[in-house]
């Protein structure tokens, strides 16, 4: 069974990857307990740079097959804000300190707050996901996806991370965080970038 390090400490992240590739012979863990890498800079213009640059960089540090994705919200009315900046958003009006679910309610309290004179009909957004894998020095794959709703006025549901509790899909009449989570892994940015990477992954592995 092959190894994969997913190149970040977000729970919820390796959640979701996990569940898309139990079905393959690879164990997926997160770097939970690699506290002594230091995080790269993240200076890409994309998200598929992004996720290129932390797959290589991961790789190099903990010698194992790493995947990395870079994912965000994109919001038509803000030109493409938050952008490759979803993460961090809100980042500079948070305590050094901040833990994850901290910054990501500073980052939805910014997001609503910069729409808050904005109709339903602008608030057009998508949620993208790059994702890459680096074996050794190489990115021997890639994958993408992506999925369409508009920010809500006002968060809701329990479930997701991240914007999930302001990302509306209209024709599911729901945010992404009132999905339970085999739902939102069937019809979200990640779930389908990851799907597209396992079928990839399979092949991958049958090659090796």
């Amino acid at each position: 069974m092959h190894s994969i390090v997913l190149a970040t400490r977000n729970s919820g992240k390796l959640r979701e990857i996990q569940q898309v590739l139990a079905d393959l012979d690879v164990r997926v863990t997160n770097l939970s307990n690699q506290s002594r890498i230091p995080e790269p800079e993240e200076t890409g213009s994309t998200f598929a740079e992004n996720a290129r640059d932390k797959a290589l960089y991961y790789a190099r540090a903990t010698g194992q097959w790493c995947l990395a994705d870079d994912s965000g919200l994109v919001v038509d009315a803000l030109g493409g804000a938050p952008g490759v900046y979803s993460a961090r958003y809100a980042a500079d009006e948070c305590p050094p300190s901040a833990g994850r679910d901290e910054i990501d309610q500073a980052n939805n309290a910014k997001l609503l707050r910069e729409l808050r004179d904005t109709p339903d009909e602008r608030r057009t957004a998508r949620f993208v996901c790059r994702l890459a894998m680096a074996v050794g020095e190489d990115i021997v794959i890639e994958s993408d996806g992506e999925v369409e709703g508009r920010v809500a006025h006002a968060p809701a549901g329990e479930n997701g991370f991240g914007y999930d509790p302001l990302f509306f899909v209209p024709n599911l009449g729901c945010t992404t965080a009132q999905l339970p989570p085999e739902r939102k892994n069937e019809i979200s940015h990640r779930g389908r970038a990851v799907r597209r990477f396992a079928e990839k992954l399979k092949t991958y592995l049958e090659q090796e």
